[in-house]
């Protein structure tokens, strides 16, 4: 997604304030400003190293937008504001949430392409230098960002998919080199699930890509602000774009894992 990508975006779901700026003028960058200049003979630095911010803890989601779809299950066919293809309302308006529990596919809205939309609690952790592990309460869901210089796997398909991250930067004056600012996570190989817990569908051919940027309120507050980007062939005709506002907790209190449900 270059930064060309602003002129072809509709935002959907609310006022998004300054998270869209991680869209715009983008450049990816495998560390910090002034780290290359390191002897050529020595390995470049770790994720965990080179990170801009340190993104671990517990989270808490704060609802700020969308509150009516996000908070409460909505009704058999209600997919405002989703660009749906029409093969994507003709899914949305069968949907049976009995026939998911018979299928044990109760996980439905539990993947990684709404997950991170669902109000919930983190527990951001690195499971080793090149790997950061996203654990997730509400139905109990672990996911695993992976930073190198690699290629998602093809294995097989899951709930959380395979995830590609790399620390990225916005573009500073021509000949400016640009710091690492934010972390880009590209998801892919997922099973079909749900945007909405009423069955608003994406299939398994769908891209997610998230952008994790962090902000420092003047209270002292930190707050994450994670936007999301699905595409999808099949059941959207666009960009599906919505945000998602985290606030840093002091422990893990709060933590409250919970198993999936295809209802409530």
């Amino acid at each position: 997604m270059g930064h060309r990508v602003l002129k072809n975006l509709q935002l959907v779901g609310g006022t998004v304030g300054l998270a869209v700026s991680v869209l715009m003028m983008q450049g990816p960058v495998h560390g910090q400003a002034g780290r290359g200049a390191a002897q050529a003979n020595q390995p470049p630095p770790t994720a965990k190293a080179s990170a801009p911010y340190d993104p671990t803890g517990y989270w808490v989601s704060v609802i700020t937008n969308n509150w009516r779809t996000r908070m409460v299950p909505p009704p058999l066919g209600d997919y405002r504001d989703i660009p749906l293809t029409d093969a994507g309302k003709k899914v949305a308006d069968a949907w049976d949430p009995a026939k998911d529990e018979a299928a044990h596919n109760e996980c439905k809205h539990y993947g990684a392409a709404s997950i991170m939309f669902q109000p919930a609690r983190l527990h951001v952790t690195w499971q080793d230098d090149n790997t950061l592990r996203v654990d997730i309460d509400s139905g109990t869901q672990t996911r695993l960002f992976r930073f190198g210089n690699r290629t998602a796997e093809q294995g097989e398909r899951t709930w959380q998919g395979d995830s590609v991250a790399v620390w990225e930067a916005r573009r500073t004056g021509r000949g400016a080199s640009p710091a690492a600012r934010y972390l880009k996570v590209t998801t892919t190989n997922m099973l079909p699930g749900y945007l909405r817990k009423n069955g608003v569908p994406y299939s398994e051919r769908a891209v997610l890509t998230e952008y994790f940027d962090l902000f420092k309120e003047r209270d002292g507050t930190t707050m994450m602000i994670v936007t999301i980007a699905v595409e999808d062939p099949v059941y959207l005709d666009r960009r599906y774009i919505v945000v998602s506002h985290f606030k840093k907790q002091s422990d893990g209190s709060g933590w409250d894992p919970t198993p999936c449900s295809a209802r409530w």
